[in-house]
């Protein structure tokens, strides 16, 4: 693709823009096996403690921090990398190394070896989303990328919605090291079809005023220009948090609903996952679609407060389902709320991206993510575990409840700083007038 646009620029524009639609299902199913791979540890967890003999601590720590130590660190790296060299080639080798160990997580014996199994998968899901963010903001003009970044997101409400009925449905008929092994293995042939059929865009194709010739600037100026930014700030944190909060839920949701409602894996596989993950993602699109269609009238700004909306209806019926004892009262309130809660992921990262400069979206993508998953990722189910392992002598089994409610209790704060944003983004608009 280089040596194309190099002798026929104009040829090369024209075939990315033409595929950009093959491109984003492509990226959109690369997220999918992503999050699916990593979040059916949730359903398998009960499983696996029983196996194993673990904590609930232990488990935080694989869903959590274990993972998300390398996953996000190594972002960086990759993230240069992918501002240099081909994205398209680094997402198809991430997506082969994260498969093959997801796999192999169904041969560990022990806590050591599961655990250095999901490092292997934080390592190779390192290669995912920074380039991918970079590909889909060079696609996707402003006044389309939240819509486009909310296609992407499904990958996230999707995957963990199947990685659940998946793992749950094979775990109960052939055990939990096979459902790992389920969906792993077709990750790879996955990745084979990316390195054929993907299209590498030129940088800045979508954004051709911006698009202008400058050197190459450092990680550390990454990270300075994106501190620079009040408004690239104040998203960070709001996203962070509320990646926080989601990760926490989701991976425990299971856990929780076995043993505080009494569903069991099976039935939580058949009868939850699947129309979860479904309203998760009409949530994730209608998002989308309503922050375009605001910021095409009043300005990107408000695509920071469409979410400070959504995550504000969504707070009171996700309290609902950790208070509420009758299991169908219960499960209709988290339905509710997952219509309304994964609103958050298009427009939170087409924001981002909008605000970064062009050499470096990759970087502010990977910088993002870093500090979503050290935080997000490492602490929510980390700190979930640890909580319900504390609160167990108060209250039985009923820790892991009011673990999961004292998370849900830190929504407001993120949804200061998703308003803040806004604020900023609409000052910024005003003098740019």
């Amino acid at each position: 693709m280089a040596a194309a646009y190099q002798s026929h620029p104009e040829i090369a524009d024209a075939l990315a823009m033409k595929r950009r639609g093959l491109t984003l299902a492509l990226l959109t199913f690369t997220y999918f096996f992503s999050y699916m791979d990593r979040q059916i540890l949730a359903i398998l967890l009960e499983r696996i403690k029983a196996d194993l003999l673990l904590t609930d601590t232990q488990l935080g720590l694989l869903s959590g921090l274990v993972f998300a130590i390398f996953y996000a660190t190594l972002g960086i790296p990759v993230a240069r990398l992918a501002d240099r060299t081909s994205r398209r080639n680094i997402i198809a080798a991430s997506l082969t190394i994260w498969s093959a160990m997801t796999a192999l997580c169904g041969l560990a014996q022990n806590f050591t070896q599961l655990m250095l199994f999901r490092i292997g998968v934080g390592i190779g899901e390192a290669g995912s989303s920074p380039p991918s963010h970079s590909i889909i903001a060079d696609l996707y003009p402003p006044e389309k990328r939240a819509s486009a970044m909310a296609v992407y997101s499904l990958g996230v409400v999707l995957g963990a919605g199947f990685g659940t009925l998946i793992g749950g449905v094979v775990a109960h008929s052939y055990g939990w090291r096979i459902a790992m092994m389920t969906v792993g293995l077709p990750g790879i042939v996955l990745a084979v079809l990316v390195r054929l059929f993907m299209v590498e865009p030129r940088r800045g194709l979508s954004d051709v005023a911006r698009a202008v010739a400058a050197p190459m600037p450092s990680v550390g100026q990454g990270f300075a220009s994106m501190w620079a930014s009040a408004p690239a700030r104040h998203l960070v944190v709001g996203v962070t948090l509320t990646s926080m909060i989601g990760y926490a839920l989701t991976g425990w949701g299971p856990s929780y609903i076995q043993r505080s409602l009494g569903i069991s894996m099976l039935d939580i596989s058949r009868y939850i996952a699947l129309p979860g993950a479904l309203f998760g993602a009409v949530s994730a699109l209608a998002g989308g679609k309503i922050a375009d269609m605001l910021a095409r009238r009043h300005g990107l700004h408000v695509q920071a407060w469409v979410v400070l909306a959504m995550k504000g209806l969504s707070l009171p019926f996700a309290l609902a389902f950790y208070l509420i004892d009758a299991p169908v009262i219960a499960i209709g309130s988290y339905f509710v709320s997952l219509i309304f809660a994964n609103s958050y992921l298009g427009p939170s990262f087409a924001l981002i991206q909008h605000l970064a400069p062009l050499q470096i979206r990759a970087i502010w993508a990977a910088i993002t993510l870093l500090v979503i998953n050290l935080v997000g990722l490492g602490l929510g189910p980390t700190m979930v575990g640890w909580l319900s392992d504390l609160l167990k002598p108060g209250f039985g089994e009923d820790s892991l409840r009011y673990a999961l409610i004292i998370i849900v209790l830190m929504t407001p704060w993120a949804l200061f700083h998703y308003w803040r944003a806004g604020v900023l983004l609409k000052r910024a608009e005003d003098v740019a007038r």
